[in-house]
């Protein structure tokens, strides 16, 4: 995670808060960190950080936001904040992401949402009826009905 964030930081990224280790006995731990001032290209960017690191990007309207949440090799878990319900279904349903979450929602206690991403981020599901048919196996027979 450090040098994700030193790497960030060497290309020109701004670390705005946190990118230290925290002092701790039981473990590694990072500080949550927020990184700014970072080109779409960086692999700050690209990449999947399964850390407390969030990179902030601006954009120019809805249709660039939804560009630079698509532009990536990765489709986990993406998240959507808006005011308007329509606005966020809308947005919702633009990100290629296998879970969206809209207005700081979190996964239920009883896992019954699908869990799973897109692109490199794997293929199939976890948790709820299709983490079930993860298990199927699907057949298809053709011919005549009177076989």
């Amino acid at each position: 995670m450090l040098g994700n964030v030193a790497g960030a930081r060497a290309r020109g990224a701004r670390i705005a808060t946190g990118g230290t280790a925290a002092d701790s006995e039981r473990g590694y731990f990072v500080h949550p960190t927020i990184i700014t001032d970072v080109a779409p290209d960086d692999p700050i960017v690209q990449d999947e950080i399964f850390g407390p690191v969030l990179v902030v990007l601006g954009h120019e309207g809805e249709q660039d936001a939804v560009r630079l949440a698509n532009d990536t090799p990765y489709g986990l878990s993406a998240e959507v904040w808006s005011g308007e319900p329509a606005r966020a279904a809308w947005l919702a349903r633009q990100v290629r992401a296998g879970q969206v979450r809209v207005n700081g929602v979190r996964t239920p206690t009883l896992p019954i949402s699908p869990f799973g991403g897109y692109k490199a981020s794997g293929l199939g599901r976890e948790l709820g009826v299709f983490g079930l048919e993860e298990y199927l196996e699907v057949k298809a027979v053709l011919g005549d009905p009177e076989l």
